[in-house]
């Protein structure tokens, strides 16, 4: 089930404009939601402005639902600036402490937390820094650095760090989103959070490996490659 906070027209190289959704309209999509399916887990992605924010952070405070993972997005691959610049403070306050995982970027967290980040140690202090503003856990994703692929899970306690081969390719477009969206999923069916995450690492790593280059810009991920290679495969 969706709830659709703004309109956006984009394509692989730009994005042409957006309209946000009004605050009212989002509170009565997540009411529609809750009071009719159960939920397992949560993805918050774009929001880019702190009226959307509050509405949605109103709503989950009232339904309380589990495994909330938020992708704080701020920028769209292209550059162009998702969330406004005035919404740092309604983030930090209202959305992140609501966070059982949150997921920045590099970029994302450094603006979160004020700190530069060249190192995995930079990006563990950035996890502990977020952590102490109120998420459960953090996980630090590695793509805009140089190297391998690296990304720091900090769960409150201890760090885990999940590694794989930086593939060359401008088909991006979306692995934030997707993989952000994985590990939501794979703690609704039940998996513990470092599992969870492992298991999203491999499958956007399969979706980036196999992208598929659509339009002029960066293009997509190929999420269903494994299904069109071995189709279902059914667990009894």
């Amino acid at each position: 089930m969706s709830v659709i906070v703004s309109v956006v027209a984009e394509n692989t190289f730009r994005v042409i404009d957006m309209q946000d959704i009004e605050p009212e309209i989002i509170e009565k999509q997540i009411d529609a939601i809750f009071e009719d399916i159960d939920t397992d887990a949560v993805k918050i992605g774009m929001l880019s402005q702190s009226t959307s924010m509050k509405a949605v952070a109103h709503k989950l405070r009232e339904y309380g639902p589990q495994n909330i993972v938020i992708d704080p997005v701020m920028i769209a691959k292209n550059g162009c600036p998702l969330m406004q610049p005035d919404s740092m403070d309604t983030l930090i306050e209202e959305i992140l402490p609501l966070a059982d995982l949150l997921t920045p970027n590099i970029p994302e967290a450094e603006r979160i937390t004020g700190l530069s980040i060249q190192t995995s140690e930079d990006m563990e202090h950035a996890a502990e820094k977020i952590a102490k503003m109120g998420a459960k856990a953090v996980l630090v994703k590695g793509g805009h650095a140089k190297g391998e692929a690296l990304d720091i899970l900090f769960n409150g306690e201890h760090f885990t760090y999940f590694s794989e081969e930086r593939i060359n390719t401008k088909n991006t477009h979306g692995t934030g989103c997707t993989y952000s969206s994985a590990i939501a999923s794979n703690l609704a069916l039940g998996l513990d959070l470092e599992e969870a995450v492992k298991r999203a690492k491999d499958y956007v790593t399969t979706a980036i490996r196999h992208s598929l280059p659509i339009g002029k810009g960066c293009g997509p991920t190929h999420h269903f490659y494994n299904l069109y290679q071995n189709g279902l495969q059914r667990e009894y």
